[in-house]
């Protein structure tokens, strides 16, 4: 089931993409479940927004797939590298990621699979992990990397507003054995790689993270990226695609 927050008519609402049309969903389904009003609405008619605004934040892993570990440098970590955005750095498809441009002068993309949390979750055992799935999106975990390597820590360097992008909506039964990630910068391929390349697994993850603090519905992991991480400059329109979930398309402009 692919779920999509979208905005129609100046108003916020939620919905099941169905084919051209989407269900309306009568509240936020991670709160409201799936109560629909029997209302459908062509998807050429509405604005697609992030499918969710984490409340409480948003984790990252890095150097979760063994050959962008090997292109980052060193060895890949042997517990999950964790860092987090904040929510403000969140925006959804077609939205443009802005490259301060006074502060960096070199801007990544990271086409990455991001989980969505459904459920308060602390101290979670893996093999529970996924009872507190909601569904998963596409993420670009984008990054300023010269920052990211002058810092010595991650957080300025990833968490410009802009810095990520989610969507273009939520699918709540994604086969993560067939999910292949792929990033485009102006339509040439840039990253590709199946989530089974991963270090961690998504369980893992969850557990992982929930034992250092409770995860909230509508929180985010993000999961890792493939090798082929590089820069994009303003003009360029940078696409992250994962199987089974859609198409993260975005411009971006110089601050």
């Amino acid at each position: 089931m692919k779920i999509a927050r979208f905005s129609h008519q100046d108003t916020l609402r939620y919905g099941i993409v169905d084919d051209v049309e989407l269900v309306v969903l009568a509240g936020d389904p991670l709160f409201a479940g799936f109560e629909t009003t029997g209302e459908r609405i062509p998807l050429s008619e509405v604005t697609l927004l992030a499918p969710v605004i984490p409340r409480s934040k948003v984790v990252c892993i890095g150097k979760n797939y063994h050959d962008h570990a090997a292109e980052m440098g060193g060895e890949a970590p042997a517990e999950p590298l964790m860092f987090l955005k904040p929510n403000t750095s969140v925006i959804g498809p077609d939205d443009v990621i802005v490259r301060p441009t006074a502060l960096s002068s070199r801007t990544d993309y990271e086409g990455e699979v991001a989980v969505v949390i459904g459920r308060i979750a602390k101290n979670v055992p893996a093999e529970r992990a996924l009872d507190y799935v909601f569904g998963y999106t596409v993420a670009n975990d984008v990054t300023a990397r010269d920052l990211q390597k002058s810092d010595g820590q991650w957080t300025r360097a990833k968490g410009f507003d802009t810095f990520c992008p989610v969507g273009p909506v939520i699918e709540t039964d994604l086969d993560t054995d067939a999910a292949i990630i792929t990033t485009r910068v102006n339509g040439e391929v840039r990253q590709n790689g199946p989530m089974t390349d991963m270090i961690h697994s998504v369980p893992d993850l969850i557990a992982y993270a929930s034992s250092v603090f409770t995860l909230l519905p509508g929180d985010l992991i993000l999961t890792g990226t493939p090798a082929g991480i590089g820069p994009f400059v303003a003009g360029d329109t940078v696409e992250v695609e994962v199987t089974g979930i859609g198409v993260l398309r975005n411009t971006v402009r110089d601050a």
